[in-house]
């Protein structure tokens, strides 16, 4: 059984029930809380109220859901909430190449990415990275 980590409670969205399973299996195993979610483009509005309602502690989301790039629009509309601006993300999708395009304002963004297909080793070494620098940004911030 694997050694309990932080509780981080993780959003996950993707729109493979799957993909979605695994998530769960993996990092239910880990230690962490997970909920699920998926989305279609008339939903955007609805998962991005949902994610603000959750509140986790960090998002997984896939890039793509169908052919739309969902996952990219619900990160632009997260940064630019001041609620969820600092909420840690993960972007996990297949679409290499829009991810490549996107690289340097991901990394600019603080955004972790795991490309499609995954070793599990390496989603987790991320997850844990991303939750790692949110958790040391929050300690750095002065208090108001």
């Amino acid at each position: 059984m694997a050694t309990k980590r932080s509780g981080a409670h993780i959003l996950v969205l993707n729109d493979v029930a799957e993909i979605l399973d695994l998530f769960e299996a993996v990092l239910g195993d880990e230690g962490y809380r997970v909920s699920r979610g998926t989305m279609t483009p008339g939903e955007l509005g609805r998962t991005f109220q949902q994610v603000k309602d959750v509140q986790p502690d960090l998002l997984i989301a896939d890039f793509l859901f169908g052919h739309d790039p969902l996952g990219w629009q619900l990160v632009q509309m997260l940064r630019m909430d001041a609620t969820t601006a600092a909420l840690p993300v993960v972007v996990c999708s297949a679409a290499a190449k829009q991810i490549e395009e996107l690289s340097a304002h991901l990394d600019q963004m603080g955004i972790g990415v795991v490309l499609k297909p995954f070793d599990i080793d390496t989603l987790l070494a991320e997850v844990r990275r991303i939750l790692t620098r949110a958790n040391a940004s929050d300690r750095e911030a002065p208090n108001a």
